[in-house]
């Protein structure tokens, strides 16, 4: 019978004691100091056996702001990507200038290596939990108002930034939905990037 690396079993005794409820949510995961000396393992054992039920989406948090206990997340329907966010926002957002990327060139309909504007939002559910992120780009001054928006999507993985932002692990599926606004001549006048937990999320465009 194959033997049973240190790190899982960690990672086993760890989703045992949340699917247990012995820790509920919210509950701050202990040191791995303090992990290490009650089950034997090493510090690489149990960093290794944390990565486990975070990648499940059963821990969530940064490691240097201490790992808590996930709560059920609730499942949301996106149907209009253009919709008004009822919720606040948090401050993990941003905002600054860059030189178009192709991809956003042919989106914005300008040449690439343009100098566009950008402002990154970071989305909070009702319990003030990180529900999304936006990033929007445009070219000049920023439209106030726009005729119509158009959207497509399809499944993305967290990079390390956007993760960090949700608290999430590196790599959970998400879905990403690009957002393009027009202007009553049918010019684009903006582009986003929703990145949306697939935990958390169904998308259902019209």
């Amino acid at each position: 019978m194959p033997s049973v690396a240190p790190y899982q079993r960690v990672a086993a005794e760890l989703r045992r004691r949340i699917a247990g409820g012995i820790w509920l949510p919210g509950t701050h995961l202990p040191s791995r100091a303090q992990l290490a000396a009650e089950s034997g393992a090493t510090d690489a054992a149990v960093r290794l056996g944390i990565a486990v039920p975070r990648r499940a989406g059963e821990l969530e948090g940064s490691q240097r702001s201490r790992l808590v206990v996930a709560h059920p997340p609730s499942v949301r329907t996106l149907i209009d990507a253009d919709g008004d966010w009822p919720y606040p926002t948090g401050d993990g957002g941003g905002a600054g200038s860059c030189l178009a990327t192709d991809d956003l060139a042919a989106r914005l309909q300008v040449a690439p290596r343009s100098r566009l504007r950008w402002e990154r939002i970071e989305y909070l559910d009702t319990d003030l939990r990180p529900s999304h992120l936006v990033t929007s780009w445009w070219a000049g001054r920023r439209a106030s108002t726009w005729a119509r928006a158009a959207a497509d999507a399809g499944l993305h993985a967290l990079t390390t930034a956007e993760g960090a932002q949700l608290g999430l692990a590196l790599g959970i599926p998400a879905w990403l939905v690009q957002r393009t606004r027009y202007s009553t001549a049918g010019r684009p006048v903006e582009t986003a990037d929703l990145v949306l937990p697939a935990d958390r999320w169904r998308v259902r465009l019209g």
